[in-house]
């Protein structure tokens, strides 16, 4: 993500623009991402720390996120100081994990893969970074459908822009839901949230063990 006014801006309102929402539709959905986490967990977009409060601070786990706009990432140390959270958070890119093959039990995406530029080489990353049998566990925005995607279409370039690269109209479900290497545990569709971003959807989906 590039260091530009609009993505500095974004930052600073990111939070309070999302605190009611975070203290009530979404909660649900943070602590679905979060249920029987394994004793290693990759969070794919850290974004200013969202799903932090939701992470366990027992120091029974090991936790990583990646971050890669500044101001977002300082945002989100300064919440894992607060909360008390060891994490450890890198300014790495979706696309180029900086961990080695088979390193985590669960990776969580919450509201990051409409940012990511590419992302059927994030997803070829999360595979490879997965162990055999680990989760990928998602909740995300995606393109609706009818007049709703229509408006979708029609502001996604201003959006994208002012929204720290958002892709309001990205096909998600269909990049999830036909990867080889995983199978579908389960996929939700939502009707959550206000056009343009609605609706969501979230899921579970598991690396297949090699046979």
């Amino acid at each position: 993500m590039s260091d530009t006014p609009e993505h500095r801006l974004f930052a600073a309102i990111y939070d309070p623009a999302t605190a009611l929402a975070e203290r009530t539709v979404l909660r649900p959905h943070r602590e679905y991402l979060v249920r029987a986490l394994g004793e290693s967990v990759l969070d794919l977009g850290a974004g200013t720390g969202g799903i932090f409060p939701y992470l366990p601070a027992d120091g029974e786990r090991r936790l990583n996120a990646i971050e890669p706009d500044p101001h977002m990432r300082r945002q989100a140390l300064a919440k894992a100081a607060e909360l008390g959270l060891d994490v450890d958070i890198s300014e790495a890119s979706a696309e180029s994990l900086p961990y080695a093959d088979g390193q985590f039990d669960t990776v969580l995406a919450s509201m990051v893969f409409c940012t990511i530029p590419d992302v059927d080489a994030a997803l070829a990353e999360v595979s490879r970074v997965l162990k055999p049998g680990g989760e990928l566990r998602f909740f995300e925005h995606v393109h609706a459908d009818g007049w709703r995607g229509q408006v979708q279409n029609l502001s996604a370039p201003i959006w994208r822009r002012l929204a720290g690269g958002c892709r309001l109209n990205r096909q998600t479900v269909s990049h999830l839901t036909t990867l080889q290497s995983f199978d579908v545990l389960e996929v939700e569709r939502l009707d959550l949230g206000v056009t343009p971003v609605w609706p969501f959807v979230r899921g579970r989906l598991r690396k297949r063990r090699e046979s």
